[in-house]
C-alpha cells in the first residue's frame, strides 16, 4: 500500500443496448486505450438481468487484450514508472471492483435499465470502495452524466491515508492471528493525538467533543504512555569499547512491576526494588522519547504487578485530557487496529471506511475460506473423472479441497462454473482459490496473476492460453470444451477432472519417478522396523503410478487429517482468520516438505529450504543446532514423502517455485535474525520427545543473542502465533533444572517486555507462567546486584541498560 499514489485510476460506465449489446459509455478522466467492447462485456456478465444487482471483479494489465494505454499527453512518465512492479518489467495489476444494477421499468423496450459502473485501483483490498460505489450508481441512474464519474473519482482520491502506519511483513503476522483489538496501537500515535478542529470545515453536525468520550480505555492510556531512554542507554553502551554483548546482557533490565503486564485483575505480589520501566517503542517511530511515571500500588510494602497497559493509565488519561487545550481538541474513535479509519466525502456525505492492516498483494477483495471450503465439503460434493498423482495425493480418498490446492500449486487449468449463479460469486470463488494457493498470500506467490475472477466468450482464446489460468465462469459451454483440467461447480459443490489429464501431464518429465524414494542423505531414521509397512511405503515397480496412490491413499494421511481438523474448526465456530492462519501453515509446510524430498530422495543440496541438519555437538568444535524439516515419527514422514512425491515433483516445474526460490533467498539474506532456522528451534521446543540439555541451552543462548532488537523481536513472535499457544514453548525454560537455561529464558523475556507488542504476548502467559517469570526476574536482578555490589559481578551479567549505575561500571574501562 502506498499512500501517495492515487487510489482511483480510473472510473467506467457501461449501459446494455438491445440492439447493439454491452456499451462501454464513459471512461473517466480518460480512454484506457483498450478494447472497450471487451470491458463492456466484463462489467455487464451473462445473466446479469436476472439479478438486481450483483458485484464483478477483473483486472486489467493481464493480456494484450486488456493492457491498458492511456493517452500519452495525460501520462506523465512518473505515471508510467510508477505502474511497472514485475521485475520483467510489465506493468503492475489494475483491480477492478464493478457494480452492475438492472431496475424495472416497463417504458423501456426490455423493461429494464441495466447499467454497470467499476472503479479501477491498485489496491487489492478492493471491498472498501463498496459503499462510495452505490451511491455514485445511484446518483447515476438519477442524473445520467459524466459529472458522476467525476465526482467518485475526486472523491475516492480525496481519501487520506498518510497516517496510516506501514507494518512490516512479521507485524502483519502478527496482526492476522491476534484478536486483540490494540496490537500495535503505539503505531497510530500520530492519529490518535489530539488535534484543533476548524469549525467552519465542520458544518455537517458532527460534534468534536462528543468523539472523546467514546474512547475506549486503552485508546486513552497509550496516548499518555511514551517511549523511555532504555534505547539510547542500550546503543551508547553497545558503542563502547570493552561492552560485553552476550545472551545475559538483557538479564539485569528492570525487572517486571507496575506497567509490565496485566494479570486479568489478579495480583502477584512479589519483592521489588527495581526501577520500572515502560515498553520502549520502535525506532521507527521516532527520536522523541519521554519517560513515563510509574503508578507504584503499594500494598503492605510490597509492589504489584497487576497495573496493564490499559487499566493503569486509564486515570491519568483524565488528568491528560484535563491538560487538552479544548473545546475544539478532538481525536478519531480507534476501536480495532486491525483497521485504519478513513473517511470520503462524497455529496456531502462522510462515508466511514476501514483498511484492512494485514493484507498481502495475493490477497484481493473480501474472500472466504470457510465458504470455499463448506462449498466443497458438503455432502452433495464429489470428486468424478480419472485419478493422477499430481492431484490425488490421498488415493481416492483425497478431499475435494486438497484436490484443489493441489491443481492450484501444480498450475493446472481450473474453471469455477457458476450456471445461474451470480457473476460475484462466481468471483468470490477464483479469490478464494487464489488464496487458498498461496497460503493466503504469505508463503507462495504468482496466482492473482493468472486468475480471471470473472471470464468472459469475448477474449476467451486469450486467457484460455494462460498457463496454469483459474478462471470464474457463469456460461455453461465451457463445461463442454477441453480447455480446463478441473472444472469445479459452485452450484453442486462438484467437482470434475478433465479424462485428458494424463496425457496433458504425463507423470514422468524428467525421467525420475514420482515415488521413488531412494534416501540419500541418511537423515530418514525409522523408529523401530518397518517390516510390512516398508513394503507399503515403497510399493512395487510393477504397479502404475495411479495404484501407488491408490495404494497409498487407503492409509489416514496428513492431509485428510488435516481436513477433518479444519472442517472442526468451522463446526465449533473458529472464525476466518483461524481458517486462514491453518491453511497458510499448511502450505507452508508443503514447501518445507520439498525441500526435504530435494535432499533426500533427489540427493541434492536445496534452495527452497533450510538445509535437514540435526543437533550436534561434533569433538573440537562447538555444539551446532539443527534445521530443516523434521518429524514426530519419522516412519509416517517416509510415507508422507511417498504421498507427495508426485506434487512436488509437478510443483518444482512450475512459475510458482521459481518464485519462491528468489523469495526464500532474498528472506534469508534479509530477515532480522540471521544464521539458524528459528522456525525448526520452536519446533522442537514444541515437539520433540527428548532434547539435550545442551541443545534447549544452546536453542535459549542463540535465541537470547539474536533477540535484541524491535524487528528480530517481530520476527520471533511471528512464529509464536496465539492458535499455538504464543509463547508456551519458550516459557518451558522456566522451569527447566538449570538455572542457565532459566536465565537466558528471563533474558529472552525481558527483551520482549521492553515493547509493547512483548507485553501483549506475555499477557496471554496464564498465571503460574507469568509468576514463574516475575519471580525468576526478581531473584536473578538480586543475584547480579549481589555479584556488583561485591565487585565480582562477570562482563556477561553487565546490563545493557544502567541508567541507576555510574560510568566506571559498564565494563568499559
Amino acid at each position: 500500500m502506498r499512500p501517495d499514489a492515487e487510489h482511483c485510476s480510473f472510473v467506467l460506465l457501461a449501459d446494455f443496448d438491445i440492439d447493439r449489446g454491452a456499451l462501454l459509455t464513459y471512461q473517466f478522466p480518460q480512454p484506457l486505450g483498450t478494447d472497450e467492447g471487451l470491458l463492456a462485456n466484463l462489467m455487464l456478465p451473462d445473466g446479469a438481468e436476472r439479478q438486481p444487482e450483483d458485484w464483478t471483479i477483473f483486472f486489467l494489465n493481464q493480456t494484450p487484450s486488456n493492457t491498458i494505454a492511456p493517452v500519452l499527453a495525460l501520462d506523465t512518465p512518473e505515471l508510467r514508472a510508477s505502474r511497472v512492479e514485475d521485475e520483467d518489467g510489465k506493468p503492475e495489476l489494475l483491480y477492478v471492483l464493478n457494480l452492475v444494477r438492472t431496475k424495472l421499468d416497463k417504458t423501456v423496450r426490455r423493461g429494464a435499465i441495466v447499467k454497470a459502473m467499476a472503479i479501477c485501483t491498485r489496491h487489492s483490498f478492493i471491498e472498501i470502495f463498496k459503499p462510495v460505489l452505490l451511491m455514485a450508481l445511484d446518483d447515476y441512474f438519477s442524473d445520467p452524466s459524466q459529472d458522476c464519474l467525476a465526482r467518485l473519482f475526486d472523491a475516492v482520491n480525496s481519501m487520506d491515508i498518510s497516517q496510516a502506519p506501514r507494518l512490516s511483513r512479521y507485524e502483519k503476522l502478527i496482526m492476522r492471528t491476534s484478536e486483540r483489538k490494540d496490537l500495535f496501537i503505539e503505531k497510530y500515535e500520530e492519529l490518535m493525538k489530539p488535534r484543533v478542529v476548524d469549525p467552519a470545515v465542520h458544518t455537517n453536525g458532527h460534534h468534536a467533543s462528543d468523539s472523546v468520550g467514546s474512547h475506549s480505555s486503552f485508546e486513552e492510556g497509550i496516548m499518555i504512555r511514551t517511549r523511555d531512554e532504555k534505547g539510547k542507554s542500550r546503543d551508547t553502551e553497545q558503542s563502547r569499547p570493552g561492552s560485553s554483548t552476550t545472551s545475559l546482557q538483557a538479564a539485569n533490565q528492570s525487572s517486571p512491576s507496575d506497567n509490565s503486564f496485566s494479570l486479568d485483575g489478579s495480583a502477584v505480589w512479589v519483592e521489588s526494588g527495581s526501577i520500572d520501566q515502560s515498553p520502549r517503542l520502535p525506532s521507527s517511530m521516532g527520536s522523541t522519547q519521554t519517560s513515563s511515571g510509574s503508578r507504584a500500588a503499594s500494598v503492605r510494602g510490597r509492589r504489584s504487578t497487576d497495573a496493564s497497559s490499559t487499566s493503569s493509565l486509564h486515570a491519568r488519561s483524565h488528568e491528560s485530557r484535563a491538560q487538552t487545550p479544548a473545546p475544539n481538541a478532538a481525536a478519531p474513535v480507534l476501536k480495532d487496529t486491525h483497521f485504519f479509519p478513513a473517511t470520503i466525502d462524497y455529496n456531502d456525505h462522510q462515508l466511514p471506511i476501514r483498511l484492512p492492516m494485514s493484507t498481502f498483494p495475493e490477497e484481493v477483495g473480501d474472500y472466504s475460506l470457510i465458504q470455499l471450503v463448506q462449498m466443497f465439503s458438503s455432502p452433495t460434493a464429489s470428486i468424478s473423472g480419472p485419478q493422477h498423482p499430481h492431484l490425488h495425493t490421498g488415493g481416492n480418498q483425497t478431499h475435494p479441497i486438497i484436490v484443489l490446492f493441489n491443481a492450484l500449486v501444480t498450475s493446472k487449468r481450473i474453471i469455477f462454473l457458476g450456471h445461474h449463479r451470480p457473476a460475484g460469486q462466481v468471483s468470490s470463488y477464483v479469490l478464494s482459490a487464489c488464496a487458498l494457493g498461496s497460503g493466503c498470500g504469505i508463503v507462495l506467490r504468482g496466482f492473482i496473476k493468472r486468475a480471471f475472477p470473472y471470464a468472459h466468450l469475448t477474449n476467451r482464446e486469450e486467457w484460455e492460453a494462460i498457463p496454469g489460468y483459474i478462471a470464474g465462469v457463469t456460461n455453461p459451454i465451457f463445461e463442454s470444451s477441453n480447455s480446463w483440467d478441473l472444472l469445479c461447480d459452485v452450484g453442486s459443490g462438484r467437482m470434475v477432472v478433465s479424462k485428458d489429464i494424463h496425457s496433458n501431464y504425463p507423470l514422468i518429465a524428467t525421467g525420475i519417478p514420482p515415488v521413488q524414494l531412494i534416501m540419500r542423505s541418511g537423515t530418514l531414521k525409522a523408529e523401530g522396523s518397518l517390516t510390512s509397512e516398508e513394503d507399503f511405503v515403497r510399493p512395487s515397480k510393477d504397479l502404475t503410478a495411479v495404484q501407488k496412490a491408490e495404494l497409498l491413499g487407503k492409509a489416514e494421511t496428513t492431509d485428510n487429517l488435516f481436513m477433518d481438523d479444519i472442517l472442526s474448526a468451522i463446526s465449533l465456530h473458529y472464525g476466518e482468520s483461524h481458517v486462514r492462519a491453518r491453511f497458510t501453515e499448511y502450505t507452508a509446510r508443503f514447501v518445507k516438505l520439498a525441500a526435504r524430498y530435494e535432499e533426500d530422495v533427489l540427493g541434492m543440496s536445496t534452495a527452497i529450504g533450510f538445509p535437514t541438519q540435526v543437533y550436534s555437538e561434533p569433538a573440537g568444535e562447538g555444539p551446532h543446532l539443527g534445521s530443516g524439516l523434521f518429524f514426530s515419527d519419522e516412519a509416517a514422514g517416509v510415507r508422507e514423502l511417498a504421498a507427495n512425491a508426485s506434487r512436488i515433483e509437478a510443483w518444482r516445474r512450475t512459475e510458482s517455485c521459481e518464485l519462491w526460490k528468489h523469495d526464500f533467498q532474498k528472506a534469508r539474506a534479509t530477515s532480522p535474525i540471521q544464521g539458524f532456522d528459528v522456525s525448526h528451534q520452536l519446533w522442537r521446543l514444541r515437539h520433540a520427545k527428548k532434547m539435550a540439555d545442551g541443545e534447549v541451552e544452546l536453542i535459549m543462548r542463540t535465541l537470547a543473542e539474536n533477540v535484541q532488537t524491535y524487528d528480530q523481536v517481530t520476527e520471533l513472535l511471528s512464529l509464536l502465533p496465539p492458535h499455538h499457544q504464543g509463547l508456551l514453548p519458550l516459557s518451558f525454560g522456566l522451569f527447566h533444572h538449570q538455572e542457565s537455561t532459566r536465565d537466558l529464558t528471563v533474558a529472552i523475556f525481558n527483551e520482549l517486555r521492553s515493547y509493547f507488542v512483548g507485553v501483549q504476548f506475555l499477557q496471554a502467559l496464564n498465571h503460574f507462567q507469568r509468576y514463574a517469570y516475575v519471580r525468576q526476574a526478581h531473584a536473578l536482578d538480586a543475584r547480579i546486584q549481589r555479584e556488583h555490589n561485591t565487585l565480582t559481578i562477570p562482563p556477561t551479567y553487565m546490563s545493557r541498560t544502567p541508567s541507576n549505575r555510574s560510568e566506571s561500571s559498564l565494563g568499559g574501562g
